[in-house]
């Protein structure tokens, strides 16, 4: 739930798979062997046995005068060798006992062949009837899966008393004797040498079986690693907002489904930023860390989940039945943190210790959307802090008091561009090896008819939402065309756009009409495009991404890493700029952060063409990156976004130097 689950999570992602020492291949090999052994030595046996006992008409044809003794040898070692067979498969003896068993009853069988037909009047057929020894010895190498002691000890038995008996007792002349004898040798070199090759064999398929599932579970193994690290929040150890969105559209699935009802609890840390400011940024990361724990604590006897939803916002998702179990758990959680007592001394509302607000939001037959309901349990929470903080808002349709403005921000947007209650800023973006300005960043921001500013977070999704966002995004596109492209105040210019821009039939068609009027190459405007909750790529977008990179407009892919886009993304655009998210800059004071942005910076390297980290702050953050040969620098460190008239890239090129100078001094 803290840092150590994250640590935990990577060092199964970089772990090689165990490997077997080899003094324990055998026994591992004769482990895993041990049941399929048994089995083809018993299928064998009765196989054998079956031909043993056919063999008794060769006795009624050769041995006429003993044959009645030889089949009833014959039948008795047959019937005798099953039933031991399978008594001791019955009583689960191991395979190498089976093996010896089944050996032995070979063995047993050339033997009582050997006594009952020995007393045969037809000597001379008897002894060239003796050759079909060199049958159990061939058996005994090739016929089982004897392991190659067991094999060789009863083979050569068996050869062994065919010679002696052939030398000892035979009427024959000895030129014969000596080629029936080289002829049972050949038969036990031959078959004992491939005997041998076939265990060699065995084992070495085996090795090859066991090498490529180790490879298998290490491969599995890495990919669970990858998939949890990249649910994961990197400082809490929660689901991170990539995990959490999944989640929702399952659980959003189940109610649209079965009617099963969830709600969303949107948890925030009141006033975390006076507490950064007061205690700094490491202590700001443990008090996240503190409290992701305590909440995880408190939810636990709930069928709840809970993930970070991005800088002190945590969002849980639960399974209810009514609004009072939402109420019940709302209040557990404020509950649990401030039971921890975290010191918070810098507040201004007579409470000296963290707490939290909640707002929360549950399914309803009027919730349609899955985004609405967010919205909701977001408005909830707004109220909640209105409301000075501390405390649990539940979202009624039917309280006015659960109204965030949308509505007022929504006509305001109307007239936005005609009061000229919207303006842009640019924020600068510093190349790294000429250190100066090369481009810029456009960002809108809108105020109200009073003078009060409106946070973009609030007022570009209800743009979205109500299609302002297209007719304020064509004028940000003139609007930094005329500023800076015209007038040659830096090289390249980015701006914002909104799937429902690139969805909109002839955007395309009408940035090129832009261009056309201000004189401006496509190449130097860039689009930044994030894959948001509600941005799926469909052909329409990537249509219209294809008409923009055909008049050389760029496009970027903003806020890489942090759940909202896609390695799928990078497979389907030819982006120009990869953005880095700040957190992963802001992480690097850590090892585990460095080598993680080291490993984002490789990945990114090999599918596009420039890379741009944002949120740089200090000199040392600038000299980290220039180090990792980042290609793009955009912070504060390198400027603030200010109005047209304050922007200048020349000044931020003595300023870069001298970061550049002072790094190299630290």
């Amino acid at each position: 739930m803290t840092h150590v689950l994250a640590d935990m999570i990577e060092t199964d992602f970089r772990s090689e798979p165990m490997k077997p020492a080899p003094e324990s291949l055998r026994s591992l090999y004769d482990s895993e062997s041990e049941s399929k052994r048994k089995q083809v030595t018993r299928h064998g046996l009765w196989i054998a046995v079956a031909a043993y006992l056919l063999y008794s008409l060769t006795d009624v044809l050769f041995l006429r005068d003993v044959a009645a003794q030889t089949v009833a040898g014959r039948f008795a070692v047959g019937i005798v060798s099953l039933c031991l067979l399978e008594l001791t498969l019955r009583l689960r003896a191991s395979a190498n006992l089976v093996d010896v068993l089944a050996a032995t009853a070979v063995l047993s069988g050339y033997v009582v062949w050997l006594l009952t037909g020995w007393n045969t009047a037809e000597t001379a057929s008897f002894s060239y009837y003796m050759v079909f020894g060199a049958i159990f010895m061939m058996s005994l190498n090739l016929f089982f899966s004897f392991r190659f002691p067991v094999a060789l000890a009863a083979s050569t038995t068996t050869m062994a008393i065919f010679l002696g008996s052939l030398y000892a007792y035979m009427p024959m002349d000895l030129i014969y004797k000596l080629i029936l004898g080289a002829f049972c040798i050949s038969c036990f070199v031959f078959t004992s040498y491939v005997n041998l090759q076939l265990n060699r064999e065995r084992f070495k398929v085996f090795l090859n079986a066991l090498e490529a599932r180790l490879q298998q579970n290490a491969s599995e193994e890495r990919g669970k690693a990858l998939l949890r690290l990249s649910n994961t929040d990197p400082l809490t150890g929660l689901e991170n907002r990539r995990a959490v969105d999944q989640r929702l559209r399952t659980r959003w699935q189940d109610w649209q489904e079965n009617g099963v009802m969830f709600a969303v609890l949107l948890v925030d840390v009141d006033f975390f930023k006076r507490y950064n400011d007061c205690y700094g940024h490491q202590e700001g990361d443990r008090c996240l860390t503190t409290v992701a724990k305590g909440l995880y604590d408190a939810i636990s006897h709930y069928d709840a989940a809970i993930g970070r939803y991005g800088g002190e916002e945590f969002i849980v998702i639960a399974r209810v039945e009514d609004q009072k179990e939402v109420a019940d758990l709302a209040e557990t959680i404020c509950r649990s943190v401030r039971e921890m007592a975290l010191p918070h001394g810098q507040r201004r509302d007579g409470i000296s210790i963290v707490t939290v607000s909640v707002g929360a939001s549950l399914t309803r037959g009027q919730s349609v959307k899955l985004e609405k309901i967010i919205h909701e349990a977001d408005r909830a929470l707004y109220t909640a802090k209105a409301n000075g903080r501390n405390g649990v808002k539940l979202f009624d349709p039917d309280d006015p008091q659960s109204s965030d403005e949308s509505e007022h921000i929504a006509a305001i947007l109307k007239i936005a561009l005609e009061q000229k209650l919207v303006s842009l800023v640019y924020q600068p973006i510093r190349g790294v090896q000429s250190g100066t300005i090369e481009a810029a960043e456009a960002l809108m921001r809108l105020k109200m008819l009073d003078g009060a500013p409106v946070s973009p977070a609030v007022f570009i999704p209800i743009a979205e939402r109500t299609g302002a966002i297209i007719e304020l995004g064509r004028w940000a596109i003139r609007t930094v065309c005329v500023d800076l492209l015209a007038k040659d105040l830096v090289q390249v210019v980015s701006v914002n756009v909104s799937p429902i821009q690139l969805k909109m039939p002839g955007f395309a068609a009408s940035v090129a009409l832009i261009l056309a009027e201000t004189g401006v190459s496509g190449g130097r405007l860039a689009f930044e495009i994030t894959e948001g909750v509600e941005m799926e790529m469909n052909s329409d977008i990537l249509r219209c991404i294809s008409d923009l990179k055909k008049m050389g407009v760029q496009i970027w892919l903003d806020d890489f890493g942090t759940g909202f886009a896609g390695l799928s993304w990078l497979r389907l655009i030819d982006f120009d700029t990869v953005k880095i998210d700040r957190s992963f800059l802001h992480d690097c004071d850590q090892k585990r952060g460095r080598t993680m942005m080291q490993d984002i910076i490789s990945l990114l390297r090999n599918r596009t063409r420039t890379i741009l980290v944002e949120g740089v702050e200090t000199g040392d953050q600038q000299a980290l990156m220039e180090e990792y040969k980042i290609d793009h620098l955009q912070g504060y460190h390198v400027g603030r976004p200010v109005p047209v008239e304050q922007f200048t890239a020349e000044p931020k090129k003595v300023e870069a130097v001298a970061g550049r100078k002072s790094s190299a001094r630290r």
